[in-house]
């Protein structure tokens, strides 16, 4: 048996040595520290004059739709999620009770023009009925005067006459008398005595004659008295008749109320009959549908929400030490999340009367004894400069840059 065989191995490799090693470490560490304070010196200087937040969402008008007269809903026109345009028709209600009520308004206004159309016939004929009345006393009045100044003055001629008659058959008294004394004593003829007795018959006679002109010129006094009685009434009736005129002429204008009212209330159910057909108020996307067919409905229960999307801004929430240099018409830099590729140039509309939780349900009230301060955030409402090229929803994250520079 052999012996074994020495194999003898060659010598070792020369290693590096760590001193070596250090110093090239040193220069990549270095090297690093370099670069690392050039990256953050350069964003340091980039981002001075620069606010930015992640704190930010996009937002649009919202608005409920709801129906503004109570009925059952017919039909729904939409869907969720569809894009209307204005005054689109949404939703019809049924419309047959409204078109009962304009039928029933419509009666109702031209009854009330029948009634207005009598009330003014009335007024009309009243008030010439009682004109006429009243000149028709008038003139009344005026002949009775005139009867009664006829009147008296007959009855003045008749006592002057009945004067002159007693004054007349007087005379013819004494003249029968002397003839008497004479024709006792012979000195005159039978046919003298009869003269004078003739005569003063006669004088009697128109004594009497004239004592009945005098009772028939007073019986025509009494009755000049009794027409200008009649023709005071007629006068006094006719110019009361005036208050006629004014109920005929109140009755006109209750009348003209009335129809008033009538119109108003076509027009009222009119208007209830074209609330029947919902429409939407702006031009948007349905949110939030929650009608069905058959449904009843009235306004105070919305039925959807229309989200407009011609009309979207960006609210941010800054902090507020962010919010020093920060003035409207600032330019802002926008990136939505959705579209991280596609940044979006605008400006700074406003700025937020307060804080965010200022406005909140329940704002917090630090008046009690352990306050923590909390940095507050500011919401900044930001305006796009153009219409922006991408759909954009509310709710949507975005991240906005202002550049406080300008």
């Amino acid at each position: 048996m052999s012996a074994p065989t020495l194999v003898t191995a060659g010598p070792p490799a020369e290693a590096t040595p760590p001193a070596a090693r250090r110093p090239r470490a040193k220069l990549v560490l270095l090297a690093l520290a370099a670069a690392a304070a050039a990256i953050g010196g350069g964003a340091y200087v980039l981002g001075l004059g620069t606010e930015s937040t992640d704190d930010a969402f996009v937002e649009s008008h919202v608005a409920n739709v709801a129906a503004r007269t109570q009925g059952q809903v017919l039909r729904v026109l939409v869907t969720d999620n569809q894009e209307v345009e204005a005054d689109k028709v949404v939703v019809e209600l049924d419309e047959r009770d409204a078109a009962v009520r304009v039928a029933a308004a419509k009666a109702d206004l031209e009854s009330a023009r029948a009634n207005l159309a009598a009330a003014r016939a009335q007024h009309a004929l009243i008030e010439r009925t009682i004109t006429a009345t009243l000149k028709q006393a008038r003139g009344g009045m005026t002949v009775a005067g005139a009867v009664a100044g006829g009147a008296r003055a007959a009855v003045d001629q008749a006592r002057a006459d009945l004067a002159a008659a007693e004054s007349r058959r007087k005379l013819a008294e004494t003249d029968r008398k002397r003839a008497e004394t004479l024709r006792a004593g012979g000195a005159i003829a039978p046919a003298e005595l009869d003269a004078r007795q003739a005569a003063f018959e006669q004088a009697d006679a128109q004594v009497e004659q004239a004592r009945a002109r005098l009772a028939s010129a007073q019986v025509g006094i009494a009755n000049a008295s009794g027409t200008i009685d009649s023709a005071a009434g007629r006068l006094l009736q006719a110019q009361t008749g005036q208050e006629q005129i004014g109920v005929a002429r109140a009755q006109v204008d209750v009348a003209t109320a009335r129809v008033a009212q009538a119109e108003a209330a076509l027009a009222q159910a009119e208007l209830n009959l074209g609330y029947t057909k919902v429409r939407a108020p702006s031009r948007g996307v349905v949110s939030r549908r929650t009608v069905e067919a058959g449904q009843m409905v009235d306004p105070a229960r919305p039925l959807m929400a229309i989200t407009a999307l011609d009309d979207v801004w960006v609210v941010a929430n800054f902090k507020e030490d962010q919010l020093a240099k920060m003035r409207p018409g600032q330019p802002v830099r926008v990136r939505i999340d959705a579209f991280p590729g596609r940044p979006l140039a605008a400006h700074v509309d406003s700025l937020a009367g307060g804080t965010g939780s200022r406005f909140s349900l329940l704002p917090p009230d630090n008046a009690s004894g352990n306050f923590t301060k909390v940095v507050q955030r500011v919401p900044v409402l930001i305006r796009f400069d153009a219409k922006p090229g991408v759909s954009l929803r509310p709710g949507m994250s975005a991240t906005v840059a202002v550049s406080t520079k300008r």
